[in-house]
This record gives structure tokens, C-alpha cells and sequence, in this order.
């Protein structure tokens, strides 16, 4: 009888003690914007308003050399959200899900949902369509979340008074696939982001006593460049600088490196100073709203419990040589702001000028958080970053671009797709880029002396054996992603 009496007692003690162990894991508070470079103040932008963002980054580690493994969106995130390179994925266009060519993969958010935690999305995490998706749950994962939130702001409602270089295009080739932008009249609040943000706050406030996995997705800086007109006042025109092109800017790159738009070209330079006008607009009005739910998780007193990621999926040309959005391999479209905020990291407060990847988010998280992730992600954690910035570290990024094929040609059988990739691979003083294996060009920049990427030595004699190394690391991860 006394043996009886003793099992549900003992049942009841485990209970106690696996919830005392969750409940002492520290939350996740994961920040994505969307098509953002890193044109903000703490990354030494002088035009930039992101107070907010400049914050976070004097209490966390950012990192300064951090890039994406595909510079378009849902490659992009396919592969941070499940830990996989696009090689890996079979996502490598807007168009493919990743469950069809990977059904099994266990993603980021799922992990966690699977550990016990709350886990929730706000906008867009996984792939939508910007503009005509907001509101929906676009190209998302159902496994993923737990709950699932969609605002569609007046941003949406507006669209017809959108100023657009394409005024004749039908379709997403109006506003997303081409340069567009509005000041709009209203508050933050009435626009998706900022109901976003209002959203996610509500969440914080109902689930505080949880531990959770709260992924908030900003639509902006994404095209079409929204934002209310007290942010376009905070960038005069007159204080923006053009780039400078150079006269035989097309006879230094191999082709398939710059895909100019004749639009782009035939920009008039008021255009362009209002074209970056609006970029840093729609910017600081992302760094606001991100400000609205980072304030939030310090009046609740969430701060020391929470794991604050701030990203974006790829980075974006704003008229460097001739090219704007994303969809190359130079740094402007790789390169992308990464801060991570860790309770209790020794490094908090330092920047780290170690070569990075988005792919490493997962292993990172489930390594600070305690979870056992799969066994085959790509990426690294950064744990030892997080407590010592300038710590050993030979880890290169890797990025690449399809070239040569029409978006949905994945052959989720063959796991192929038509046209030629474009690789790069980035260390802390180099970038190395091969077209189709080398067969349709080859780049090499040397950061210390040509950060901007005009100078390509991959045919000068003084560097041939930083070509050869360089490629020999390309070739390597490349057979490694042909798992």
C-alpha cells in the first residue's frame, strides 16, 4: 500500500523537476527584417536614425562580418530557419517549399516547440510575397508555431499611391520587383509593421511565465519602400551622397556579376537620392517598431531572461555600381547585420570581426538554450564568440546565387536546377567568386585595400596562390554541400 501511495508522489517530483528545468531556459526573442543591409548607425552608417537597433548592439555582440548563404528571401531563411545551406535545402527560388524536397527536417522554431516552449510568429519568418501576401501566411511552415499572427496594415491599402519605376507592370513586377517607395500619411501603428510590433508586445505580455521562442518578421526595408513621412523628414535629400560608378565599370566584372536593369540605369539622380532617400525611411522606421517590442521586453522584465536575435536575410545594393535590391555575391547583397544579446555572455557590448553565417543561428540557439538540434545542420555555434569576440576562429562564409534560370525551375527529383550557380566565399580580408565553376569568370577583392569590390585581382600574378587557397575552400564546401 505504502509502495502505491509512493508512485504518483514520485511522478509528481519528476514533473516538478522538468518544469523547474524549462522554466529556467532562457527565452528567444528572434528580430528579422526583411532586405536590410547594413546601413544602420552601429554599424557606422552617418545617415542612419536606429537608435533602437544601436542599443541592442552596446548591450550584445554584433557582428561585423556576418552573411547570408543566399542573397533572395526564401532561400535565405529556408536556410537559417532550418539550419541548412541551399545545397542542402533544395530551396534556391521564391518558389519552392522546403518540405517538398526535405518533409522530415525538424526547423529552428520547431525544435523549440518540441522542447516545450511557447513558440510564436508575428509577419513574415519564412517566405511571403511582398506586398501582395501581407496578411496571409504566405510561404510559412504549420510545424513550425505554435500561433501564428498576420497583420496587413494601410501600407497594403495604399498601394495605388506608391510611386514606382514601373508604373505599367501588373503584378509583383510593380512594386517588389522594381524600385518603389511612398511616404505615407498616419501613424507607425497603422502600417503592418507596426501592428506587428504591437502584436508581438501583447504576446511578451501573455506568455512571460512561459519560456518562448518569440519570431517577430518586418516587412521593411523590403520594396515597396513604406514608411510614414516623419521618417523620410529624419534624411534630407540634400545630405545624401551617390555612389561613384566607374566609366568602364562593366569591363572589371565578369558578366554574370552585375545584372543591372536598364530601369536602374536610366535613373535620374534625384531618383536615386530618393530611391536611398526611402531606404533609410523604411529603415528607420523598422529600427522604431523593433524599439516598441524591445522596450516592452524591458518593462516586463524580460531582459535577463531573454535571448535577443536581431537579423536580416540578405543585405541590398542601393546604386553601387549600377545595382540595386540583392541577387549578387558582392558584399552589398551578402553582407547583413547580425546582433545577438545573450544573458550573461562575457563578450556582450564588443563587436566581432569574425566571418559569420546565418546558418549558424540554429546551432547557436539550441546550444545557449539546451536543446539537442539534428545532427546534420551546417552551421557552427557561435557560443564562443558570444564570450570572447576576438576568439580563435577559421570559419569562412559561403554564399551563392543561381544564374541563367527562370524562378520554379527546381527539379525536386534531381535535386538540380537549370542555368550555373555563382559561389563565394568570404574571409575576414578576402572574397573569392567563381561563375559556373570558374568557367564564366573569377573575382578576388582584398577588403583591407578595396572594401567596395572594384579592384578584381584574380588575374594578377601577385595573387595567384590566394586564388588557389581560395578556391580550394570553395570547392571543398561546394563537395561538402553535394551531400
Amino acid at each position: 500500500m505504502t509502495r502505491i501511495c509512493l508512485i504518483p508522489v514520485l511522478v509528481l517530483v519528476i514533473v516538478q523537476l522538468g518544469s523547474t528545468h524549462a522554466a529556467q531556459r532562457p527565452n528567444v526573442l528572434f528580430l528579422v527584417a526583411d532586405d536590410l543591409n547594413t546601413r544602420l548607425g552601429c554599424y557606422g552608417d552617418p545617415l542612419a536614425r536606429t537608435p533602437n537597433l544601436d542599443k541592442l548592439a552596446a548591450r550584445g555582440v554584433k557582428f561585423e562580418r556576418a552573411y547570408c548563404q543566399y542573397p533572395l528571401c526564401s532561400p535565405s531563411r529556408t536556410s537559417f530557419l532550418t539550419g541548412l545551406r541551399p545545397d542542402h535545402s533544395g530551396v534556391v527560388n521564391n518558389s519552392t517549399h522546403f518540405r517538398t524536397v526535405k518533409p522530415d527536417v525538424v526547423t529552428l522554431p520547431q525544435a523549440f516547440r518540441q522542447a516545450g516552449y511557447f513558440v510564436a510568429r508575428v509577419g513574415k519568418l519564412f517566405h511571403y510575397a511582398v506586398p501582395a501576401q501581407i496578411g496571409t501566411d504566405g510561404f510559412d511552415d504549420v510545424p513550425s508555431w505554435e500561433k501564428v499572427v498576420n497583420p496587413k496594415g494601410r501600407d497594403v491599402a495604399d498601394e495605388e499611391r506608391i510611386f514606382t519605376l514601373r508604373p505599367d507592370a501588373e503584378g509583383a513586377a510593380r512594386f517588389a520587383g522594381t524600385l518603389s517607395w511612398l511616404a505615407a500619411d498616419g501613424a507607425d501603428g497603422e502600417q503592418t509593421d507596426g501592428m506587428s510590433a504591437n502584436a508581438a508586445v501583447k504576446l511578451l505580455e501573455g506568455h512571460r511565465d512561459r519560456p518562448f521562442f518569440l519570431a517577430v518578421g518586418f516587412f521593411r526595408p523590403h520594396l515597396p519602400l513604406v514608411a510614414p513621412k516623419k521618417h523620410f523628414a529624419m534624411h534630407p535629400l540634400e545630405r545624401i551622397e551617390l555612389p561613384v560608378i566607374p566609366a568602364d565599370l562593366k569591363k572589371r566584372f565578369p558578366s554574370p556579376a552585375l545584372p543591372i536593369r536598364k530601369e536602374h540605369e536610366a535613373m535620374t539622380d534625384r531618383q536615386r537620392r530618393e530611391a536611398i532617400q526611402a531606404y533609410h525611411a523604411a529603415t528607420s522606421f523598422m529600427d522604431a517598431q523593433a524599439g516598441v517590442v524591445l522596450d516592452a521586453l524591458e518593462r516586463l522584465k524580460l531582459v535577463d531572461k531573454t535571448i535577443v536575435v536581431f537579423l536580416s536575410d540578405h543585405g541590398f545594393h542601393l546604386g553601387d555600381k549600377h545595382l540595386w535590391q540583392k541577387l549578387t555575391l558582392f558584399e552589398e547583397s551578402a553582407r547583413v547585420p547580425l546582433i545577438v544579446a545573450a544573458p550573461g555572455a562575457k563578450g556582450n557590448g564588443r563587436p566581432c570581426g569574425r566571418t559569420v553565417e546565418l546558418v549558424d543561428l540554429y546551432p547557436t540557439l539550441a546550444d545557449l538554450c539546451g536543446l539537442k538540434a539534428p545532427g546534420k545542420l551546417d552551421g557552427q555555434s557561435l557560443r564562443p564568440l558570444l564570450h570572447d569576440p576576438g576568439a580563435e576562429w577559421n570559419k569562412p562564409a559561403f554564399t551563392q546565387v543561381l544564374r541563367g534560370a527562370p524562378v520554379g525551375t527546381f527539379d525536386n527529383a534531381k535535386k538540380t536546377s537549370a542555368g550555373f550557380m555563382g559561389r563565394s566565399v568570404r574571409t575576414e580580408q578576402f572574397r573569392y567568386t567563381e561563375w559556373d565553376g570558374g568557367r564564366k569568370g573569377v573575382e578576388l577583392y582584398d577588403h583591407h585595400t578595396d572594401p567596395q569590390e572594384l579592384r578584381n585581382l584574380a588575374d594578377d600574378p601577385r595573387f595567384k596562390k590566394k586564388v588557389e587557397e581560395m578556391a580550394l575552400a570553395l570547392h571543398r564546401s561546394t563537395r561538402s554541400g553535394e551531400k
